[in-house]
């Protein structure tokens, strides 16, 4: 086992208990107590208390783990890729459980709890993958529970499994329990066992505990062990604390011998049985000890017992082994075994015996090693012991903390990269330290007051969580005195905060590596390592790690690699300080663009640093002295080189051409092994490398004189070591977890009585590592797979560190296309800027959404493809490697494509836009109509509609222009961009813009803007289109309406209708009269508005709906305002009584909304609409002539009656006069405005009438008398007439004839001018010879009427005569 080392794989990083599978066990004690959920608060429950491997060829190797103090049995198989199962007990069980096969079919579990019930819970095996998969499940799996009668269930110390069928029980009085099964049950039968309890006083007596007395402690069984399985010999052996070893068979305790307290030299001696206890201070520790182990060795056909004898009182050696023979049924001592001879302050934790080599698992200062020797050798006087332990790791001391603050970055950056290193603490490790930070802020006294709320909130996953956390109760205070902030006392306390959690972090971690369990996995002849929280192997070391080791401890090294020695040396003397600082300016030097010799630049800053000033003067003579032994220089130097750089465990090219065809499983706990691997042989390979240039800066002086590709070898190994050991530090995250168990974990947590217990919010970790070795191939052992990732990587081959080799940029393109953009440009920094680095850091910038870098680091690589011959073949293979089909493209113009389709990709269309148009301008005969469309809607998706603009008049494609015609216009109405879409000629495309906004215009909703109705009636407008314009909002308005169904829309649409028509109107005002019209497909608008409209038809019944066959119809300017003053009234309708649009016969005739509006009172509107409408106003001067005589009538009531409204306007209410007055004067002056000889004074008339109607005898307004009887004085007579009005009636009778002989003397005889109603005046005559109460003024009117018709008669004669 020399040059063999620890490498451990954290289970909390491999799985949560929430992805474990859970059975759940009763039990038949129903007096059974609950089980204590009380835990350890320094030794979390998922610590294992004691753990075990288990190994066969059908199984593979299983490791039982105890957790949850002894309540859970954890089964983890590191052989198979299968789920863990978590057996819950209902009392805490006893060591040590076991497992069994029968009958190669079947695993058989078998654990005795502190309450006696001894449990077999059976389990099927699976082939292969399919490993007790799903044997959780119910009906998968069965147990039996056997209550054991022959002691008291707390008499009991821990069971030795000797197979499926038997089982051996210590007790604390030194007695033994053998159950041996007589029948194993089946279907619902319980097992039946038989119980035999043998004492060590007498073979011959088998007692129960209930008889016998009690035992003093020294017989107390600590140790027990048997043959591993299977056999046939079921010999017990066990070890008492008085340090009395015997056998026990079928028959019971048949040998026994006392040990010894201390070693003797040649053979050992037999002191009698209980000799050794009387020594004071022999007793052993009575707690359970793996202190024996059974085995049948290669020279003999008997079992041999090897034992461990502690000795405690020795402060030089932890004890010693002894070797016992069992032939014949007797303890026969063989030889005696010493230990390491630094094993004094170590504690054995258990071993076991592989053919005659011995492996011992130690504890030395909570750190597991592994000690091996070849026993029972001849050839040896002495044994020789080979030691196997963790290489050197970091700890976070608050010295190393320091350190960390002198790298640039802020505390919680430097603590929390530290904290989270992969390999540092596990994620469970993590979260019980954090937890008890928590618990720790809650409880402080400050906290009950306020809390900070970042101790009460929910995190999305562990390391969010501490970085809310810790630190959250520190606070920036203020000077009381000054009140400047107290920045330092702020910093002093975040720092003493972290250092805390990172102190709990440190004493949980203790606790997870305290090592528990060897074993060996038969399978691959790997030595295995159980700790609380972790498993490993045993596995031999690499060179570098072997030089490390050898160096660190001071050990002699090969002569070969003697010069490591001198470097190592040079190293440690210099002091930690320099090497920071050392170590940072190689950093910068490895980051900067190469332009000077590297003796130049180390010359530079050995002088900057005071490197040479800052050695002490005899450390650099002795370094000077050790060097002039060095014959070759520069052949130590490449050693170191080959050291540092090599891969010596690199597998046969034919094996790696095997198992590229049939490439074998990998676990994920072989993976994360050599992960922890891979991390110690790069952090070793990275230490002796930092020696290499720490006597770089030494020779500064000399270096001019060395080989220069020796010193760029020399840098270009240290940036690869160094991108891997930064590599190897970062994590990369938590891994989901699929809550597909959570049934079972409730059961669990209800079992445990740990129900009000949150959830633990960590999940398994991975490391960036992880994820590239899940990318390698793997090996056929952990040091092969680590090395061929080291070799596949690419980074230690490179031999000039201003060129990239296509490895470097495919390992920076992995990082990249893994999703880790901080650890690929990490990576990028230490590269120089060769085409392919540059391409993954556009693609980097791309993915982290910084395109304004990205597209210019893209265009500066279009050159690359002008010509081959522009790069080197090394720089061409680099981008070739991360390029989609791995070569170069032929042209710019693939490029261009590419660079656009990355884009593309992420929905970036400007830069997507930008690389089409360069690839359009340099593409060749080529259809490029696809690339025009890709600029042309990305510029219209962009918003840039002049470019759009621009590109579709250029375009050389005809058909692709009226393609895209119609997504520029909408696009541009949709973002209120019409002034623009106005302003563009689009010469040759106009009738495609106006089809598809006609289009919009009659399909598209006309409440939703744009409205695409307006802008359509824009275009028009803005090229003198007015007649199309018109018929635009004609058409808009007759949407409108169809979609004014509900009342609740009805104004806001009424609105919009109304402007539509305005605006129609004005547009055909502009139309010469004789064209002011359009045509339109014929609907029954025009029945619904009650006015009949000129209908064209083909008169083709048969083809009347067939195209270009409808019915149309002309509209003309007077039907649309006819349709406005129609809607406008109802509008106003509506606006007074809402109720009204639920009488729709009353709203769709132009006379009923005219009265409806006259009854309102709103007499200007009424008439108004009456006239546009070309309505009948008789009914409505009617009702006005009526509110004028109830005015008259009673002009006190005017004021408060709601009917007066009307004549409180402004116009009106100027008036001068009484309220009857104005009333009587707005009579006149309507009369004035919408009456006369258009419509024969019909409206005087019927306010005459109505005036006589409503009571006769009251004065008739004059002013209305004289228009009648200026225009129609036969009607005044004959009305008077009819209301008996004799007196008017003869006195406009003999006014007429008055004015008519006046016309006599102007018009010729003959003329209709002279002609008179005489039939209406004899009436009069004859009603005025008929009354006899005629006043005297009638009568005077009655005489002067004959006188006048007899002059009348007279003169007539005499013009008649004359014209004869």
């Amino acid at each position: 086992m020399d040059g063999s080392l620890i490498v451990a794989a954290q289970l909390s990083s491999l799985f949560t208990p929430y992805q474990a599978s859970s059975i759940v066990l009763p039990t038949a004690q129903g007096d059974a107590p609950l089980p204590s959920a009380t835990t350890n608060p320094d030794s979390p429950s998922e610590h294992a208390a004691l753990s075990d491997f288990f190994s066969s060829p059908l199984t593979g190797t299983i490791v039982l783990r105890l957790i949850h103090n002894g309540l859970i049995l954890e089964l983890l198989s590191i052989t198979h890729e299968a789920t863990p199962i978590r057996i819950v007990f209902p009392a805490a069980v006893l060591p040590y459980p076991s497992l069994a096969i029968w009958e190669g079919r079947e695993l058989h579990v078998l654990a005795l709890t502190e309450r006696g019930s001894l449990f077999r819970v059976v389990l099927p095996l699976l082939d292969g993958s399919a490993f007790w998969k799903q044997a959780h499940a119910s009906g998968n799996y069965w147990f039996r529970e056997y209550l054991v009668h022959k002691f008291k269930a707390e008499a009991a110390n821990f069971v030795q499994v000797q197979g499926a069928h038997s089982v051996a029980i210590g007790l604390d009085d030194g007695s033994l329990v053998r159950l041996e099964t007589r029948r194993m049950g089946h279907g619902s039968e319980n097992d039946q066992w038989d119980e035999a309890i043998y004492s060590h006083s007498s073979i011959f007596n088998s007692l129960t505990s209930f008889l016998h007395a009690s035992s003093s402690s020294g017989s107390e069984i600590i140790s027990i062990t048997s043959l591993p399985q299977p056999t046939d010999v079921g010999d017990t052996w066990t070890l008492s604390r008085d340090r009395t070893l015997r056998m026990w068979t079928v028959s019971g305790c048949v040998s026994a011998k006392a040990l010894s307290v201390l070693p003797s030299s040649g053979r050992i001696a037999s002191p009698t049985p209980g000799m050794a206890s009387n020594a004071p201070g022999s007793l052993l520790q009575h707690h359970p000890q793996r202190l024996l182990r059974a085995f049948i060795p290669s020279w003999s056909n008997s079992p041999h017992i090897l034992v461990f004898v502690p000795t405690e009182s020795s402060s030089a050696t932890a004890g010693f082994f002894q070797l016992f023979s069992t032939a014949g049924d007797h303890l026969h001592p063989m030889e005696m075994i010493e230990c390491l001879t630094d094993s004094g302050h170590a504690h054995l934790q258990d071993f076991i015996v592989i053919g005659n080599t011995l492996y011992s698992l130690w504890d030395r200062s909570g750190q597991s090693i592994v000690a091996a020797c070849i026993f029972h050798n001849p050839d040896a006087s002495k044994p020789v012991w080979q030691v196997a332990a963790y290489p050197q790791e970091a700890e976070l001391t608050p010295a190393y903390l320091d350190e960390l603050l002198l790298s640039p970055g802020s505390l919680t950056d430097r603590y929390f990269e530290a904290v989270m290193r992969p390999g540092m603490f596990s994620p469970l490790t993590l979260q019980t330290a954090l937890a008890q930070y928590t618990d720790s802020c809650l409880s402080h006294p400050s906290s009950a007051y306020a809390r900070p709320p970042q101790l009460l909130t929910t995190y999305a996953s562990l390391a969010e969580s501490i970085t809310a956390i810790v630190g959250c109760t520190v606070h920036l205070g203020k000077d009381p005195q000054t009140g400047a902030q107290q920045y330092d006392k702020y910093w002093n306390a975040l720092k003493r905060d972290w250092e805390g959690f990172i102190a709990r972090c440190r004493e949980v971690e203790r606790s997870a590596r305290w090592p528990l369990a060897i074993g060996f996995d038969h399978s691959n002849g790997t030595l295995l390592v159980a700790e609380r929280e972790r498993i490993g192997i045993v596995t031999r070391e690499d060179l570098p790690l072997q030089m490390l080791r050898l160096l660190s401890t001071a050990q002699a090294v090969q002569s070969q690699y003697g010069f490591l020695e001198i470097l190592w040396t040079l190293r440690t003397r210099i002091g930690r300080r320099i090497m920071l600082s050392l170590e940072s300016r190689l950093i910068d030097i490895s980051h900067q663009e190469i332009a000077f010799p590297y003796a130049d630049i180390i010359l530079d800053q050995a002088h900057r640093a005071n490197f040479t000033d800052d050695l002490d003067e005899g450390l650099a003579e002795w370094i000077r002295g050790r060097l002039q032994s060095v014959t070759n220089l520069d052949g130590a130097t490449r050693m170191v080189l080959d050291v540092i750089g090599g891969c010596d465990q690199a597998v046969k090219r034919e094996e790696e051409e095997v198992e590229l065809l049939l490439p074998p499983p990998v676990l994920e706990w072989t993976r994360l092994l050599t992960v922890s691997y891979v991390k110690n042989s790069v952090a070793a390979r990275y230490d002796l490398c930092l020696c290499l240039m720490a006597l770089l800066f030494f020779l500064s002086e000399d270096l001019q004189q060395w080989d220069p590709t020796l010193l760029s070898e020399i840098f270009v190994v240290f940036r690869g070591i160094a991108m891997l050991r930064q590599t190897a530090r970062q994590p990369a995250g938590e891994e989901k977890v699929f809550d597909s168990e959570k049934d079972d974990d409730m059961v669990v947590k209800m079992r445990n009585m740990n129900v009000s217990s949150g959830r633990s919010t960590y999940r398994p970790t991975r490391s960036l590592l992880h994820q590239l070795l899940a990318r390698a191939a793997p090996g056929s052992v952990v040091p092969d797979s680590a090395h061929r990732f080291l070799d596949g990587s690419g980074l230690l081959q490179s031999i000039d560190p201003a060129h990239v080799t296509k490895a470097e940029v495919e390992f920076c393109n992995t990082l990249r296309a893994l999703g880790y953009a901080e650890a690929t440009r990490d990576a990028i920094l230490w590269l120089p800027r060769t085409p392919g680095v540059c391409y993954v850091q556009a693609l980097l910038w791309i993915d982290e959404g910084r395109y304004e870098d990205a597209a210019p680091a893209l265009e500066s690589l279009s050159s690359c493809f002008e010509g081959r011959t522009a790069l080197t073949q090394e720089d061409a293979d680099g981008l070739a490697c991360v390029l989609p089909r791995q070569e170069l493209f032929d042209s710019e113009f693939s490029f261009y494509l590419h660079a656009a389709a990355l884009f593309r990709d992420v929905t970036v269309t400007s830069y997507e836009v930008s690389f089409t148009q360069l690839a359009i301008s340099v593409a060749p005969v080529v259809n490029t109509m696809p690339l025009w469309s890709t600029v042309i809607r990305g510029l219209i998706e962009l918003g840039l509609y002049d470019d759009a603009y621009r590109a579709l008049i250029s375009s050389p494609y005809e058909k692709l222009k009226q393609e895209c015609v119609p997504s520029l216009v909408y696009r541009m109405c949709e973002e209120h961009a019409v002034d623009r879409l106005i302003s563009f000629n689009f010469v040759g495309l106009n009738d495609e813009v106006e089809e598809c906004l006609s289009f919009k215009a009659r399909n598209a909703d006309p409440r939703v803007r744009p409205f695409y109705s307006m802008i359509l009636y824009t275009w028009f407008i803005s090229r003198n289109d007015y007649r199309n314009a018109a018929l635009t909002m004609y058409q808009r308005a007759r949407k409108l309406s169809a979609l004014s169904t509900d009342p609740a829309e009805f104004h806001s649409l009424a609105e919009m209708q109304l402007e539509a028509c305005t605006v129609s109107i004005n547009a055909l005002s502009l139309v010469d009269p004789k064209s002011a019209w359009f045509v339109l497909p014929a609907t029954d608008w025009g029945a619904r508005e009650g006015r009949k409209r000129r209908k064209l038809s083909r008169f083709i019944p048969e083809e009347k709906y067939s195209d270009g066959k409808r019915e149309v119809e002309i509209v003309e300017l007077a039907d649309i305002k006819h349709e406005y003053a129609l809607l406008s009234a109802q509008v106003e309708l509506v606006h007074i009584q809402p109720q009204l649009l639920f009488v729709n016969e009353l709203l769709s005739q132009p006379l009923s909304v005219v009265l409806k509006l006259a009854q309102l009172h709103l007499f200007d509107t009424a008439l108004a609409t009456g006239q546009a409408l070309g309505v009948d106003l008789t009914d409505v001067f009617s009702h006005l002539t009526n509110q004028c005589l109830r005015f008259s009538q009673n002009p006190d009531n005017v004021l408060v009656e709601e009917t007066s409204d009307w004549l409180l306007t402004d116009k009106v209410s100027s008036w001068a006069g009484s309220t009857p007055d104005r009333a009587w004067r707005y009579l006149r002056q309507s009369l004035e405005q919408y009456d006369g000889p258009q419509s024969e004074y019909a409206y005087s008339k019927i306010t005459l009438e109505t005036v006589l109607a409503f009571e006769r005898s009251s004065p008739t307004p004059p002013w209305l008398v004289q228009i009648l009887a200026d225009h129609h004085p036969e009607y005044l007579i004959r009305l008077c007439l009819r209301y008996d009005i004799l007196e008017y009636a003869l006195e406009h009778v003999i006014n007429l004839i008055s004015k008519n002989d006046i016309s006599v003397g102007i018009h010729p005889p003959g003329s209709s001018a002279t002609w008179l109603p005489y039939t209406l005046i004899d009436q009069v005559m004859v009603a005025a010879e008929s009354q006899n109460d005629l006043t005297s003024r009638g009568q005077a009117l009655r005489n002067q009427l004959r006188v006048d018709v007899s002059g009348r008669l007279k003169r007539m004669q005499k013009l008649s005569a004359r014209s004869s």
